[in-house]
């Protein structure tokens, strides 16, 4: 069958179907018109589309598909939750990578944006605050609160300064267990209304890429510390009963494999197993309302982004390309790095966080030995008890060529540092000369993260960049079209061009399921410039 003669509606007529006539259009103009329905016929060995009719019946029918807009991606109930236009997420990256002005781009294009407040002082938060709420006011945005076993009050900080500001949604990252700081935030505030219905001001979405993880989140908040908080007279003992209704996140997202804090789960598998736990726990529960499981990890392409929606998220959420867009917090520097990474140029390393838990984050290893130095960190840190422990050679290369600075004067450095935000590690670390070498060591963790920020030329070996294959994937896609060059992409268009091409993939896809294939030249998916994708997607932002 060829798939030509698509202006033919005169031709399908005179074949004996009495159809409505409409608006000519080619068979590529019919598919792509994702707000409105298309029914394919069968001519004489073309297909000939027939738009906005109801299907038809008759013979030579071969199929029909619904309209597809973007604004029906996802669930429609996380849409209306959180005030969207989208179900789309660009999550939190660390560092105020997910700055303000990529937070206020995505959340005026009916998007969720993350403020990245991990790894920030607490100023550097409430700074921050500051701004979106007040250039944003009613609009849906959310910030990011890490767990943070090495710095606990840091994170009862930042926890309680957005209880202070009315932060109503966050972003629960990196928990290898529940803390008393979440919890706290998850049910200050819950009351119930003159119907008796249980009432969250706060919403947390959760990023989890473990199964035991998960199900704490889902599971409703631990009554240990409900009782903590009865004792501390931040809830009462009706508001710790009540709390026992609702669970730990109305959203969990399946973090895959990604950028920064990873377990490198692939999506096919993670997916559908923490949808089958969420239903799982809403039997034994039974909520009101059941948590819902959202995506991310490896979504940088319109297939990825169909793909993990048809497996049952309510909703996507992006990092690595955000971070290559020029709203990102990030500098030139890195973006150019970012645009010419490929899905092989990644790599895991020692976590500053949590480096002596050994915990691992995905960097980009293309063009930065970062990765590869502070593995041979972590080395030492594990072989040897203290710093007067490593063998000479080792210290010679490591204050020579890598820290371009003595350990005496890094830790100089660092005990200021820590005597002002966290003076109990610093005692732990006269008193056990282990903890001191790491705390050495993760000088130059944090540092390599903020000279990427910076752009520090001088540093540009030792950028430490958060980032996974999906970076790659997105810039295999985006080749030759108008999101190649690190200075045409912004954050809105990327989204939009995957959401687009996502919708577009489904369409594909239903009109496979009866019987109609085209080939994969046909109907290209690919970046469209502003306004195009603005008018395909009927979006006027």
């Amino acid at each position: 069958m060829t798939l030509g003669n698509e202006n033919s509606i005169q031709a399908l007529q005179a074949g004996g179907d009495a159809s409505p006539p409409g608006p000519v259009q080619s068979l590529e103009e019919a598919i792509r018109n994702l707000h409105a329905s298309v029914t394919l016929v069968e001519r004489d060995g073309n297909l000939v589309p027939i738009p906005d009719v109801h299907p038809v019946t008759g013979t030579g029918t071969l199929a029909h598909a619904p309209p597809c807009p973007l604004e029906n991606l996802g669930d429609a109930s996380f849409r209306r939750d959180h005030g969207l236009r989208y179900a789309y997420v660009a999550g939190a990256m660390a560092g105020g990578i997910s700055s303000v002005d990529l937070v206020e781009a995505v959340s005026r294009a009916g998007m969720l944006g993350i403020f990245g407040a991990a790894g920030l002082p607490l100023e550097s938060v409430e700074a921050a605050v500051d701004r979106i709420t007040s250039d944003l006011g009613d609009l849906p945005y959310g910030f990011n609160l890490i767990h943070s076993p090495g710095d606990p009050d840091l994170e009862a900080a930042v926890a309680d300064l957005y209880l202070r500001r009315k932060i109503r949604c966050i972003e629960a990252s990196a928990y290898l267990d529940l803390t008393l700081p979440v919890v706290r935030y998850r049910v200050q505030g819950i009351h119930t209304t003159p119907e008796g219905t249980v009432v969250v001001p706060n919403r947390i979405l959760a990023k989890v890429s473990r199964v035991e993880i998960a199900e704490k989140f889902l599971s409703p908040p631990p009554d240990k510390y409900l009782q903590a908080l009865v004792a501390k007279g931040v809830i009462t003992t009706d508001q710790a009963g009540l709390a026992t209704r609702i669970p730990m996140a109305d959203d969990l997202t399946a973090e895959a494999d990604s950028g920064g804090h990873t377990d490198n789960r692939p999506a096919i598998t993670l997916i559908p197993t923490l949808v089958a736990l969420r239903d799982r726990m809403q039997s034994r529960f039974r909520y009101a309302r059941p948590p819902r499981i959202g995506a991310a990890g490896g979504l940088a392409t319109p297939a990825s982004v169909a793909a993990a929606l048809s497996m049952g998220a309510a909703y996507v959420l992006t990092g690595s390309v955000n971070q290559a867009c020029v709203e990102s917090g990030t500098s030139d520097a890195v973006r150019a790095m970012l645009a010419e990474a490929g899905q092989a140029d990644f790599a895991m390393a020692p976590a500053a966080d949590m480096f002596e838990m050994g915990v691992k984050i995905q960097v980009l290893k293309r063009g930065t030995l970062f990765p590869m130095r502070a593995t041979r960190l972590y080395e030492l840190y594990r072989t040897h008890e203290s710093l007067d422990s490593i063998p000479a050679a080792d210290r010679d290369l490591v204050e020579k060529k890598w820290f371009r600075a003595s350990f005496e004067d890094v830790w100089k450095e660092t005990r200021r540092y820590f005597s002002a935000v966290n003076p109990g590690t610093l005692a732990r670390a006269e008193r056990e000369p282990k903890h001191k070498m790491a705390l050495v060591f993760r000088w130059y963790l944090g540092n390599a993260s903020r000279w990427a920020v910076a752009g520090d030329p001088d540093r540009r070996i030792d950028y430490q960049i958060w980032c996974g294959p999906a970076l790659g994937a997105f810039n295999e896609w985006v080749k030759g079209s108008c999101l190649e060059a690190p200075a045409g992409r912004r954050v809105v268009d990327v989204a939009l061009n995957l959401l687009l091409g996502a919708s577009l993939h489904m369409r594909l896809a239903i009109l496979r399921l009866q019987g109609v294939s085209l080939a994969s030249d046909r109907i290209k998916i690919i970046p469209m410039e502003s306004a195009d994708l603005r008018a395909a997607c009927s979006y006027e932002g």
